[in-house]
């Protein structure tokens, strides 16, 4: 008998997930969306690939009575919501005792929902895409390698192959989940204390093979790993192309991501709303347009007294076969890979736990990179 999950969210990164669960049988997939267009894309994109039909519900997924009605029946639940509505659907799935893996780039705390998973268990794990996500499981592995680790660093950037002015710059997932990013406070960890620094703040350049040169800057993607593990000195940056930070820094300080409203001749605006629909038509892949994902997690520290350095490396482009741009596929596919294994079973402690938890398991993060390498995402271990 096929086992039952649903997907929440049937965008990019959503419809990603429910193809991937539905490949091979072993699931009945449903999908859940308010968005009629969005679903019917999605079936469209199954059926391109030729994966069994998904089951589609248009719904209101703002409301956590709803979510929490739509799950009742399935053996596992998938996040793919917008980063405003990640943490009560987090509460509503958390409340239902089902397993639940979940990419919402939530401002909120998740782990604050720890108890109410526990109390009905739910084993949860969330921010389960690339970065966060890869990125936390990858220095959770690392860390747990090492007889004692001294520095972190993260660096993941998605981008268009096709350098286009002004931006240089398309949205992978959801706009507003970028521009979040760039006005979100970043936290880092500096010689055992955690520091607050401004979002787009510290560029500095880094070489990749293939790419060149990129600039990584401040953006708050360390997340729960800034409490999860006790490392003196750990920074997260996103990579974007030169240039860009500046001009998205530009924006920021002349109010155009302010959330608070202004009048306009006479007409109450939020300045955010208009420069998204301004700008977020230009930050749209085109159908076919190909883009990448580079990732590189660094974890330091010694083995045995000496001095030694883990690497991770992701180089992932546009997949013409699935017709998927790659940010949605690493994003979506540790998520789906996740919730399999939690659906089998593999990880049942119940509570809302990030990718670092699973990173120190034993053999965990081996399947899961072999998963991904499966589906052709694949990290290249150095060090």
């Amino acid at each position: 008998m096929a086992k039952r999950a649903i997907v929440l969210g049937g965008g990019m990164v959503g419809s990603v997930m429910a193809c991937d669960l539905a490949r091979d049988g072993e699931f009945e997939v449903t999908l859940a969306d308010r968005s009629p267009e969005s679903l019917a894309a999605a079936v469209q994109r199954a059926e391109r690939l030729r994966v069994a039909p998904l089951t589609t519900v248009e719904a209101d997924l703002s409301d956590p009575e709803r979510i929490a009605s739509l799950v009742q029946d399935h053996d596992v639940v998938l996040g793919a919501l917008a980063s405003h509505l990640g943490f009560e659907a987090l509460r509503a799935v958390a409340g239902t005792g089902k397993p639940y893996a979940d990419i919402s780039f939530m401002p909120e705390d998740a782990l604050e929902l720890d108890e109410v998973a526990k109390s009905s268990g739910s084993a949860c794990v969330v921010d389960c895409g690339v970065a966060p996500g890869m990125s936390n499981l990858l220095a959770g592995w690392g860390h747990a390698r090492l007889d004692s680790t001294e520095k972190i660093e993260i660096y993941v950037g998605g981008l268009p192959v096709v350098r286009t002015q002004p931006f240089e710059y398309k949205a992978g997932f959801a706009p507003a989940d970028v521009i979040e990013e760039y006005t979100r406070p970043s936290r880092v960890i500096e010689n055992g204390r955690m520091v607050v620094k401004e979002a787009l703040s510290e560029p500095e350049p880094l070489e990749f093979d293939g790419l060149g040169t990129l600039e990584a800057f401040n953006t708050d993607g360390l997340r729960s790993l800034a409490e999860t593990l006790k490392v003196p000195n750990m920074v997260e940056k996103t990579m974007r192309y030169p240039g860009h930070a500046a001009l998205m820094s530009a924006f920021r300080d002349a109010g155009l991501f302010s959330k608070e409203a202004i009048q306009v001749d006479g007409q109450s605006v939020i300045p955010l709303h208009v420069t998204s629909r301004v700008m977020f038509p230009k930050w749209t892949y085109e159908e076919g347009e190909e883009d990448l994902t580079v990732m590189r997690v660094l974890v330091h520290g010694q083995t045995e007294g000496k001095q030694r350095t883990l690497r991770w490396d992701l180089n992932d482009r546009y997949s013409q076969a699935e017709g998927a741009t790659s940010m949605s596929r690493t994003t979506a596919l540790p998520c789906a890979i996740v919730a399999r294994l939690l659906c089998d079973k593999v990880f049942t402690k119940p509570g809302v736990h990030p990718p670092e938890v699973l990173g120190a398991v034993p053999e965990m993060p081996e399947r899961i990179l072999a998963a991904l390498k499966a589906r052709g995402v694949v990290y290249t271990e150095r060090g």
